[in-house]
C-alpha cells in the first residue's frame, strides 16, 4: 500500500510499504480521511520518545472496515468507523479508572501504534477492546468524523477547568483546537468569548466563534483583557498553542479564584517557563493541564456533530489525495489554514 512514512526528525517520504495483515481481535480499515495536527508537525521537526521511525504518522481519522479479525464482535466488514488517538492500556489504575489518557504507557494511534496516513491502518486487538474507535452516524462525512478526535481534547480540557453560565473565556491560540474549544465553550454557557492570536491569521473562521478577537501582535494583551472584564480577569483561560509566553500570559490575566488549563503541549527542548508560583498563590488560581482524551469523549464529540451542536466542517480549509501528501505537510506548517485532510 501507499504510506506516507516518518523515517527521521525532518524527513518524511511517501513510499510503498506492505499491507497490515489481519490477526485475531484486530480490524483493518481502509483510510478515508486524515487530518494533519499540529502535533503531527511537532514529531516531524522535533521528534518525540513515544515515535519510533520508521513508522506512519496520522490520528485524527476515519475510514471504512475491510476485514474483521476472528473474535471480534462490534465490528464488520462495511461499517464506517471515526479513529481517536489515546488508547488506554486496560490494566493499569488510571485505565481502571477511565482516565487512560495518563496511563504511564500512553499508548497511541500514529506513536507506538502506526497511524492513518496511509491506504489502510490497522487497529490492533488492544485498540479494538479499549480504544477510541466508534461508528460514525450517518449525518457525518468521513471528513468531519476525522475532526472527532481533536473535539475530544477539547472536552477533556473544558471538563477539567468548567465554563459556567455567563462567565468569560480566554483562548490564546485561534487556530483549529482553539476555535473548537471556543464554540464548545459557548455551548457550556459561556457569556463573553475572547480570542487571542498573534497575527490576524485565519481571522475568517475566528470571528465566526468569538465575540472579542485580541491580535498581540497589534495591541497589549494584559490591558485589553482588564478593559474587557472591568478590571477582574477572565474567569477562565485556555492555552491552544505551544507557547511558553501563552502560559505566562495566562497567568496574569485570569482573575482570582480563575482556572488556567494548559492545553498546548510545549516541544521537546523548550527551556523551563519561568512562572512566578506567586501569582498562584496569592490569586489562588486552579491551574491544570490537559492531555489528550479518552474513548468516551471520541465518542460524545461525534454526537456533537451529528447533533449540530459543534459545527467542525468550518475548520476543514482543505483535503489533498495522499499522492500529495508532502505538499500538504508543507501547507500545514505555514499555519494558515486550519485543518488540512489527507484523503488517501
Amino acid at each position: 500500500m501507499l504510506a506516507l512514512v516518518f523515517e527521521d526528525i525532518g524527513k518524511l517520504v511517501l513510499k510503498e510499504v506492505p499491507k497490515p495483515q489481519v490477526v485475531p481481535g484486530s480490524v483493518l480499515v481502509k483510510v478515508k480521511s486524515c487530518a494533519i495536527c499540529g502535533s503531527d508537525l511537532r514529531i516531524i521537526n522535533n521528534g518525540n520518545s513515544r515515535v519510533k521511525p520508521p513508522t506512519i504518522l496520522g490520528h485524527e481519522a476515519s475510514g471504512e472496515v475491510v476485514e474483521v479479525g476472528e473474535g471480534v464482535m462490534r465490528f464488520k466488514v462495511g461499517d464506517r468507523v471515526a479513529i481517536g488517538s489515546d488508547v488506554p492500556c486496560g490494566a493499569c489504575v488510571y485505565c481502571e479508572a477511565g482516565i487512560g489518557n495518563i496511563c504511564p504507557i500512553n499508548y497511541a494511534m500514529g506513536y507506538q501504534f502506526p497511524g492513518s496516513f496511509a491506504e489502510y491502518v490497522l487497529l490492533n486487538p488492544l485498540v479494538v477492546e479499549h480504544g477510541p474507535v466508534h461508528h460514525i452516524p450517518n449525518n457525518i462525512s468521513y471528513e468531519e468524523a476525522a475532526l472527532a478526535e481533536p473535539l475530544a481534547c477539547c472536552l477533556n480540557a473544558l471538563e477539567l477547568c468548567g465554563v459556567n453560565l455567563g462567565e468569560t473565556i480566554v483562548i490564546i491560540g485561534a487556530g483549529p483546537i482553539g476555535c473548537m474549544l471556543m464554540e464548545v465553550a459557548r455551548k457550556m454557557g459561556a457569556g463573553k468569548v475572547i480570542a487571542v492570536n498573534r497575527t490576524r491569521k485565519r481571522e475568517s473562521v475566528v470571528q465566526q466563534v468569538a465575540d472579542i478577537v485580541i491580535y498581540t501582535s497589534e495591541e497589549n494583551l494584559i490591558s485589553r483583557i482588564y478593559e474587557e472584564t472591568g478590571g477582574l480577569g477572565a474567569d477562565v483561560v485556555l492555552t491552544a498553542c505551544s507557547s511558553p509566553e501563552a502560559q505566562v500570559d495566562a497567568l496574569n490575566i485570569v482573575r482570582n479564584r480563575g482556572r488556567v488549563n494548559f492545553f498546548g503541549g510545549l516541544p521537546p527542548g523548550t527551556p523551563p517557563t519561568p512562572i512566578d508560583t506567586n501569582i498562584i498563590h496569592y490569586k489562588e488560581i486552579l491551574l491544570t493541564g490537559a492531555h489528550g482524551s479518552v474513548p468516551r469523549h471520541h465518542r460524545q464529540a461525534l454526537e456533537l456533530i451529528s447533533q449540530g451542536i459543534v459545527k467542525v466542517k468550518r475548520y476543514i480549509s482543505s483535503a489533498y489525495p495522499l499522492s500529495e501528501s508532502l505538499e500538504a505537510f508543507q501547507k500545514a506548517g505555514e499555519k494558515k489554514e486550519m485543518r488540512i485532510i489527507i484523503q488517501p
